[in-house]
């Protein structure tokens, strides 16, 4: 019911406004109000606090067939649900559960998170933005980069250093409103990809919050992060995944139809095992995806089940893309097929809520596989 009612609005909402919306670069607001009143972009949030009370596994067919007709609509459903409520929702208090969940539920608004910086991205820990406590506010300055969902975000999740020789544990997190005193907008990147979702800057320059707003306690921050992280990976990898599905079948319809040789390519053995790579590398990935997704609802550890998601998926959705131009041939290099559209966005998935790199190298290298 829910991948079918998904699957639906889609395929009726996003897929025919997917190729406008990326050459615009327009935030499809209409889209995101329909979809908070199906309630996904609050998925995991109880019901009393407006949110449709469903598990991870939910959350993950929901992510995938909405990113199967727009990426870009993926992307800022992925950072409303698991980025930005998700850490409220977890780490909150109840008086902050009660402010700054609410709004974001129902698509009116929606949040972003920021932790990377100009001068660090993987390295989550090396937070150069800083927080001070004078009298009853937080103080905060520095800049956050390449903040998903920026230009149209209502309130941030924002990471600063509260003490530098703590290192990380020195990191605590905060719930900052938009706009706010103190706070402006870097401009908008001109992306290779997701283009319908906003990316800047966000600069802090003596922006005063209330000391309410600290999100855990003190020194929880890069706690708070990584735990987070670990759930948006699970959303990035349904992401590829809804990207790599729209490929393949752009692919499978094109040499359905596609005449040489006085056949259609798909009867050509070459077309064949492209396909079948494509299909199973999809799988593959997907059934990483679901296995993170299920750890998570049983309340056991996904880290390094959510890298494996992540990394599979995403590097899928890039090899998927590629094939599908190739069988597309000249048609798959224009503007006029999707294909080329698939491909640019397959490639950021790659990259952010933790490089493949990262996923190799500090997820998997430490866990001891016998």
């Amino acid at each position: 019911m829910l991948r079918e009612t998904c699957r639906d609005f889609a395929a009726k909402e996003l897929a025919p406004l997917a190729a406008s919306l990326d050459r615009d670069h327009r935030f499809p607001a209409e889209q995101i109000k329909k979809m908070g009143a199906l309630g996904l972009l609050a998925m995991a949030v109880p019901e009393k606090y407006g949110g449709a009370g469903l598990d991870c596994l939910a959350y993950t067919v929901a992510m995938e067939e909405i990113s199967r007709g727009c990426a870009s609509t993926g992307v800022i459903m992925s950072v409303n649900n698991s980025l930005y409520l998700g850490p409220v929702l977890k780490f909150g208090s109840e008086e902050q559960k009660q402010q700054w969940i609410p709004p974001f539920t129902g698509g009116e608004k929606v949040g972003c998170f920021a932790l990377s910086e100009p001068g660090n991205g993987s390295d989550a820990g090396a937070a150069s933005t800083m927080a001070q406590l004078v009298g009853d506010e937080w103080v905060l300055n520095g800049t956050k980069a390449w903040i998903t969902n920026a230009w149209e975000a209502s309130a941030t999740v924002v990471f600063a250093t509260t003490d530098r020789a703590l290192k990380h544990k020195g990191i605590s997190a905060f719930l900052v409103p938009m706009p706010c005193p103190g706070l402006s907008l870097g401009k908008k990147e001109d992306k290779l990809g997701i283009r319908a979702s906003s990316t800047a800057n966000l600069i802090f320059e003596d922006c005063r919050i209330p000391k309410e707003n600290l999100l855990g306690s003190q020194g929880m921050g890069f706690k708070i992060a990584m735990q987070t992280l670990d759930s948006g990976r699970i959303g990035i990898a349904c992401q590829a995944l809804g990207i790599a599905q729209a490929a393949l079948d752009c692919a499978v319809d094109y040499a359905e139809k596609r005449l040489a040789f006085g056949h259609p390519i798909a009867k050509l053995q070459a077309i064949q095992f492209k396909l079948a790579d494509m299909a199973v590398a999809l799988e593959g990935a997907r059934l990483l995806t679901w296995r993170a997704a299920a750890l998570s609802d049983k309340g056991k550890p996904y880290t390094k089940e959510a890298a494996m998601a992540k990394l599979s998926a995403s590097e899928a959705a890039t090899f998927i893309s590629h094939q599908a131009i190739q069988i597309l041939g000249g048609m798959g290099y224009v503007t006029e097929m999707p294909a080329e559209r698939h491909y640019r966005d397959a490639r950021i998935t790659e990259i952010y809520e933790g490089t493949s790199e990262i996923q190799r190298d500090q997820k998997l290298n430490h866990f001891k596989w016998i």
